[in-house]
């Protein structure tokens, strides 16, 4: 059995992201070490910081999902982990519930169980978001998942064959024992179709979900309504 994607609650990231940008492009803009970041815009945008800035700002706007400003938000993000000015908060249920299931895999339990991540931010961001959580005495969360996926290396989380070509990466595990959660309809649906299981997870701030929706997917509030 092998888990995927665990939605978080609503999270200082993205409005850091854009407090921190002003500075960060008057700061870094010749900077080698940004270069890479800036140049992965469209030209035109990537022209001045001001251009840059505002198409920022309008894409966050708009959530538009696309890979080179997840990973400038990346970036952004890194720095703000490394000062201690955000951590990544999780559900009180989330930390509890993927130790317990890692700690099948370390053989305590009789099932083997592996937890992975497949979000619209960058592999890099969520490496950094598990890596400083506000989990009391084990913030860093990194070494009990066993995956990264994203829309670069697997594809748009709403397509049958993104789920496809996540099963792939793992041929030792039918595709009929993979378990993927989402807070979203219609990724379960495109892992149900890829031939997962899937659950649809209710949480505080969720948009409210339809007497169809629920007749479809079983839903579930917490975590710990699942057993493994």
């Amino acid at each position: 059995m092998l888990t995927t994607t665990l939605p978080l609650p609503p999270n200082k990231q993205f409005p850091y992201a854009l407090k921190a940008l002003p500075a960060t492009l008057a700061n870094e803009w010749s900077n080698p070490a940004f270069a890479p970041y800036r140049d992965a815009f469209p030209p035109e945008h990537a022209a001045s910081p001001e251009a840059l800035a505002a198409h920022v700002q309008d894409l966050m706007r708009r959530d538009v999902k696309i890979a080179y400003l997840k990973s400038l938000q990346g970036y952004l993000w890194e720095a703000g982990y490394a000062s201690g000015a955000l951590r990544a908060p999780l559900f009180p249920d989330v930390a509890p519930r993927v130790l317990s299931w890692t700690q099948a895999a370390a053989g305590k339990i009789e099932k083997k169980i592996r937890v992975m991540i497949y979000s619209s931010g960058s592999v890099a961001a969520q490496k950094l978001l598990f890596r400083h959580t506000n989990t009391s005495g084990r913030p860093d969360l990194t070494g009990l998942i066993s995956d990264y996926f994203d829309t670069v290396n697997a594809g748009p989380k709403t397509e049958a064959a993104s789920y496809a070509k996540i099963a792939a990466r793992h041929p030792d595990v039918p595709v009929a024992e993979w378990l993927f959660l989402s807070d979203l309809a219609r990724e379960v649906d495109a892992a149900k179709e890829a031939g997962m299981q899937g659950l649809l997870l209710e949480r505080p701030g969720n948009a409210e979900l339809s007497e169809e929706v629920r007749r479809k997917h079983r839903v579930v509030k917490s975590l710990d309504e699942i057993v493994i």
